[in-house]
This record gives C-alpha cells, sequence and structure tokens, in this order.
C-alpha cells in the first residue's frame, strides 16, 4: 500500500490480480478492506487505583498467563452437583483450542463439539480473590469482550460470562451464600447483557435463587455480538446503604442496594471481603434453557466454534 499527504492509496496484486485504488479519507479505505478485531488499551481513569489488570498482549495459541489465572477443568469443582452447579455440559480444557491468545491482543474461549457430540470449553479463574471495595470507597470490576457471534437456533446453549465469586467459595464451596456478583452474562444469541447478585440459600431464598437478583438490557449501538461492549459493575461504600451498579458501555442499568437483602445475609457474603473473577463460555445449563422454546439446550442445531473474545479485565478502586 501506497499512501500520500493528500490521503491517496493503491492496493495491487502482482500477476494480474485486481487492483484496489482509493482516493480520499481513510474511512473509504475501511469501506474496502476489513479491518482487524479492534483492541483497546486498558483505561487511565483519574482518581482510580489500578489493583489488576490483564491486557491479553501475547503470541497467538499461548494460553493465559499463569501467574494470573488458574482453570477449572472437566465437568465440575469436586462435592458440587449437576455440572458447575447449573447443568452445563461441556467439559472444560486447558487446551489452546479452548482457550489462548489470538495474537491480536485477545483472549479467545471458544465451545467446540467433537465427532462424538461432546461438548468442550474453557473457564478461567483468577488466582487473587481479594478484590473488594475500601472501607468508605469504590470497587470497579470491569471487561471488555464481544460475545460469541452467533444467532438463532444456532446459537441456543451458548452462555458466555464475566463474574465474581466471593472468596469463601474456594475452601466451603458455600454458594450462593458466599456471594456472586454476575457482571455480565449473555445466552442464547441475543442482543442482551445480564447483570446479577446470587446470596442466600438455593432454591428461592432473598436472591430468589436460582435466578438471582438481575436486570438485562442491550448492548448500546451495535449488538453484544458484533462489536466489543465494555461490562463494568462499581461496589460502592461510600455510601449507606452500599449499592451496586451495572453498566454496560457507562450506561447505567441495574442497581442493587444493601438493603434490599436481610442484613444478615449481607453480613454472610464473602464477596464483601474479596472477590475472585472468571471467565467461560458454558454450553447449555439453567438460565439458557430457560430462554430457550426447546426447553432445553444445547440442541442438533447448535453450532460449535464460535468465541467469546475478552480484550481487557481490570480492576480498580477508589479511596474515600
Amino acid at each position: 500500500m501506497k499512501s500520500t499527504g493528500s490521503g491517496i492509496c493503491e492496493v495491487s496484486r502482482p500477476q494480474g490480480g485486481a487492483a484496489v485504488r482509493c482516493l480520499g479519507t481513510l474511512l473509504l479505505l475501511l469501506m474496502v478492506i476489513k479491518a482487524p478485531e479492534a483492541r483497546a488499551d486498558v483505561p487511565t481513569i483519574p482518581g482510580w487505583t489500578l489493583q489488576f489488570m490483564d491486557d491479553f498482549n501475547g503470541p497467538q495459541g499461548q494460553l493465559p498467563s499463569s501467574a494470573q489465572w488458574q482453570f477449572d477443568l472437566g465437568h465440575g469443582y469436586t462435592g458440587v452437583d449437576g455440572n458447575w452447579g447449573t447443568h452445563e455440559v461441556e467439559a472444560n480444557t486447558a487446551r489452546p483450542e479452548n482457550v489462548s491468545l489470538d495474537g491480536n491482543g485477545h483472549l479467545r474461549i471458544v465451545a467446540l463439539r467433537n465427532a462424538h457430540g461432546a461438548w468442550t470449553s474453557a473457564r478461567i479463574e483468577t488466582r487473587r480473590d481479594d478484590f473488594h471495595a475500601p472501607a468508605g470507597g469504590v470497587l470497579r470490576m470491569e471487561a471488555r469482550i464481544r460475545m460469541p457471534d452467533v444467532h438463532g437456533t444456532r446459537a441456543l446453549g451458548y452462555w458466555p460470562a464475566f463474574w465474581a465469586l466471593g472468596r469463601s467459595f474456594r475452601k466451603q464451596l458455600d454458594w450462593p451464600a458466599t456471594g456472586e456478583v454476575d457482571v455480565a452474562e449473555n445466552i442464547n444469541g441475543l442482543d442482551r447483557v445480564w447483570g446479577t447478585l446470587h446470596c442466600g440459600i438455593s432454591p428461592g431464598g432473598p436472591c430468589d435463587e436460582k435466578h438471582g437478583l438481575s436486570a438485562d438490557a442491550p448492548c448500546p449501538g451495535s449488538t453484544c455480538q458484533a462489536a466489543f461492549h465494555v461490562y463494568t459493575v462499581e461496589w460502592d461504600r461510600r455510601v449507606r446503604p452500599q449499592v451496586l451498579r451495572w453498566y454496560v458501555d457507562g450506561r447505567l442499568y441495574h442497581t442493587l442496594r444493601q438493603t434490599d437483602v436481610p442484613a444478615a445475609t449481607w453480613q454472610r457474603m464473602s464477596t464483601r471481603e474479596g472477590m475472585f473473577l472468571i471467565l467461560n463460555v458454558a454450553i447449555g445449563g439453567d438460565f439458557p434453557d430457560r430462554g430457550s422454546s426447546p426447553g432445553y439446550t444445547p440442541v442438533a442445531s447448535t453450532e460449535p466454534g464460535h468465541a467469546m473474545l475478552v480484550d481487557y479485565v481490570a480492576v480498580w478502586t477508589q479511596a474515600h
């Protein structure tokens, strides 16, 4: 490609290939040549202190950093019933075909199905489990994600998510009492993001398990599958009662207050003291089944090979 200050460029192929000439602005060039997947740096937010970040830079096929992440393998935690407690069907692996860097600054988690109909995918957790809002301050958990680009009956059973569990779960397997904050979930290829708090007991309880205290919204500007969007939760301890806020691309769509659950339930959640973050793409399970007209997923038409792309994950705090 040749370019001059006037914005004239020429792309040509040798040996008689077609030539593409572009005159004028860069925008015209981008209309002719498909741009690579967009990436963004972890933002610097004035007044906030960065506690954790991974922007997934590295060579294609490399596994995510073992210093920052650990793998959940197989069909579930030992001692937890029902395939990770949600009846999803995939076996999670640490194989690069299921989870690896794409070489363009993204983490790629992809669900695959073998010739026998068995699904595999990946689920990774931060090694750290101490993310919490400081006394009188705020915690901000955020990721920039493009959901798997699959739709209709081909998407039935897809369940990508970015979420956090209370630190006590790692020793006690005490879900939902430990607390769970779902920063962003998506199911069945729908153009919606769900934000949820899970707590208390299951089934039922103050958080209406296994539904949780939830709200959802469409992705602004473009679908959740067509582009990257920024998904954020803030835990605000500056105010009384404390507040949890969910955002997509900076737009507030869900708010919960400490007083929305009993005081004893709030006090029991170890999310107040520390959380670890999780990224995964599940296939099938309680949530996508509820949103599926057959009532179960995946189905014969569910199409493997579609990836959740994660541009960055970051955690900040703001002091009082």
